[in-house]
């Protein structure tokens, strides 16, 4: 009887030695860390995520404002589309708003090598309308059910903690919650000044 437990526990132990050194080997090729984080270092890295590199100094009526967020590394702008055309021209029809303002930005993407993505409100329409889609510039539309403000929000929280973003728009609920998750808010005269500045 004795002996049999004994035996049962020798291949106990070879079992567990074998499942020791396999788990050893996936982690090693599997390049999974060899500490286990705990409740609190979920919580720390959750806090430092977000923090953005802050797009600081200059206040939001500044003219030069806009010049300098675009000479930060890396920056991804994003246009609030028909907030920043119903603004600046919005006496004309919808798709020459998008086609005057997605040539201006193609412009300035093309001069600053920043990240430019422009997003329309797509939720009243049941297909997003046809465009050229600019070489330099992404252009989104919201889905049905879908605000562009949401979408600007998501977009914004899908960046990596680090990058730097500001988010051209006057509509203040975007501007709230886009501040809330670390983006700089542009006011959208300030930005068509600049925009119209350089033709």
């Amino acid at each position: 009887m004795r002996a049999g437990r004994n035996a049962d526990e020798a291949r106990l132990r070879v079992l567990v030695d074998v499942l020791v050194e396999a788990s050893h080997g996936l982690r090693r090729e599997l390049a999974l860390p060899t500490s286990l984080a705990s409740p609190a270092d979920h919580v720390a890295e959750a806090a430092r995520e977000q923090r953005r590199v802050p797009l600081g100094g200059l206040p939001d009526d500044d003219p030069g404002l806009l010049e300098q967020l675009l000479t930060v590394p890396r920056v991804h702008l994003l246009v609030d589309g028909y907030n920043v055309t119903k603004t600046g021209y919005g006496t004309l029809a919808l798709a020459d708003q998008r086609t005057r303002l997605l040539n201006s930005l193609e412009g300035l993407a093309t001069r600053t090598k920043a990240e430019v993505t422009c997003v329309f409100d797509g939720a009243d329409v049941d297909t997003p309308p046809v465009i050229a889609q600019p070489r330099r510039v992404r252009v989104l539309f919201s889905a049905p059910g879908q605000t562009a403000d949401e979408l600007i929000v998501r977009l914004v929280r899908a960046e990596p903690p680090g990058r730097p973003i500001a988010v051209v728009t006057s509509d203040r609920e975007i501007v709230t919650a886009v501040r809330a998750a670390g983006a700089r808010a542009v006011p959208s005269t300030l930005f068509l000044r600049r925009l119209e500045g350089h033709g």
